[in-house]
């Protein structure tokens, strides 16, 4: 089998699987073509890319424009139209959003027009029954409508609330399936452990980001299956000084403890087979599992067929991280999965893409065609290649809001990867919080958690 093939063969298969939740191609806009057009998102000629990365975010920039009643004052106020966006070097004319804007929100019905101000395009009809709705009730009665509102949160415990259409939310779930798929060229796993959220208990974007997996995967079991609020979250995330004492030991948690031994059991399974598996979770709850097997002197030898993908940041604990080399090392002990089978993504509530990994130098690769990344100075100015500074973002993918975005991440962005052959930019793989930002990332917020159901 050529490499050609060998990448083909599970897009292949994750089309078909996903086949009765994507746009009809006679329905498909410029968004959308660069999307589900490209057989591998990383390997499209750059010159072709840079095309249908200007087509892409024109497009998206002018539906916001004429659909966002928000967006189209504030570009307004900064005298910038579609015609203004002629070549990609005019991209950067794109206004940009502060990402706090998405944390500038009223509370009961306000919250319900306030969404409907941020929210991109004509709206399905809301019902909500409640003459004082709290948050949750506001998110269920848009997403019993049809919508995907999805929501983060910092340590201030203030949430990040992103309304999403179904569209919007199933071109992000399969740019980020096909995107790892690419990666590791071979059958996609048929046993999946998510070390996240049960999408079905939960509006957390954490946990929503896995909705699709059960129409992917064989099988696939959670590692967190009870539910989340908005209220349990901003506790857990703004909690006291007992509960952030807590959140440091969690490793003597119970329900820790519980976890490990459920998903020993799973991999004791599937050890003696030839069925391909696969562990996706922060790195701090799989940190917690390996030291756990090698404090029993319990390994694996899962070898090709194992496959390990984390997300959510690399605190171990409040005062401390763990490398990637480290954790990959690890993984290869504890597990036998090779080092190019361990990928990390780089993904925000903000974003509806998904930077991955390579397998060959751990480089987080750009979905180019469709997603343009920016590095801002001090003074919010675009910087050259190879430059630190703030991450920004162009996502053409995101069509029910302005994905046009100023994040609080400090990252520097390359040309292109100094180690494989993908094209496009690619992110150095350590990613901080700019300095005064507050902590964020998933699993911050599942640390926090934890640690506030066991000061319960």
């Amino acid at each position: 089998m050529t490499l050609e093939q060998e990448i083909r063969a599970p897009l292949v298969q994750l089309n078909g699987l996903l086949a009765p939740y994507l746009p009809s191609r006679d329905t498909w806009n410029p968004a959308d073509e660069v999307i589900y057009q490209p057989r591998d998102l990383y390997r499209v000629p750059l010159e072709e890319a840079q095309d249908m990365q200007l087509k892409s975010i024109r497009f998206t920039f002018s539906y916001h424009y004429d659909n966002n009643y928000f967006y189209h004052k504030y570009c307004k106020t900064r005298a910038v139209r579609l015609d203004d966006i002629k070549t990609v070097d005019d991209l950067d004319k794109i206004p940009l959003i502060l990402d706090t804007i998405y944390k500038e929100y009223p509370s009961g019905k306000d919250f319900a027009h306030w969404l409907s101000t941020v929210f991109t395009g004509k709206l399905p009809k809301i019902i909500i029954k409640s003459l004082d709705p709290t948050y949750d009730d506001v998110i269920n009665a848009f997403n019993s409508a049809g919508l995907m509102v999805t929501y983060s949160s910092g340590t201030s415990g203030r949430h990040t609330f992103i309304p999403r259409d179904m569209k919007t939310f199933i071109a992000g779930q399969y740019a980020s399936v096909m995107s790892f798929a690419s990666m590791i060229p071979s059958r996609i796993p048929n046993h999946v452990y998510l070390l996240f959220p049960n999408p079905a208990k939960t509006n957390l974007f954490i946990g929503k980001i896995n909705m699709l997996a059960g129409n992917v995967y064989k099988d696939v079991r959670y590692a967190v299956d009870y539910e989340i609020t908005t209220d349990s979250l901003r506790r857990a995330m703004s909690g006291n000084r007992e509960t952030e004492e807590l959140v440091t030991s969690y490793v003597q948690s119970e329900m820790l403890q519980k976890m490990v031994d459920q998903i020993t059991a799973w991999l004791e399974c599937y050890k003696k087979t030839e069925e391909i598996i696969a562990l996706n979770g922060p790195p701090f709850m799989l940190h917690y599992l390996m030291n756990k097997l090698q404090k029993d002197g319990t390994s694996f030898d899962f070898g090709e067929r194992g496959r390990i993908r984390t997300g959510g940041g690399w605190k171990i604990n409040e005062d401390a991280r763990i490398t990637h080399a480290d954790f990959r090392k690890q993984a290869a002990d504890v597990f036998g999965i090779p080092e190019t089978h361990c990928l990390d993504v780089y993904a925000m509530v903000e974003g509806n893409a998904t930077m991955m990994q390579c397998p060959e130098g751990h480089y987080l690769h750009v979905p180019y065609t469709y997603y343009k990344p920016l590095v801002l100075d001090e003074d919010m100015m675009p910087t050259a290649y190879g430059e630190w500074g703030r991450f920004a973002f162009l996502d053409a993918s995101a069509q029910s809001y302005p994905g046009f975005i100023i994040s609080g991440d400090r990252v520097r962005i390359l040309e292109h990867c100094p180690v494989c052959d993908r094209l496009g930019p690619v992110l150095e793989p350590e990613i901080e919080r700019v300095k005064g930002e507050e902590v964020r990332g998933c699993a911050e917020e599942l640390r926090r958690i934890l640690a506030q159901d066991l000061a319960k």
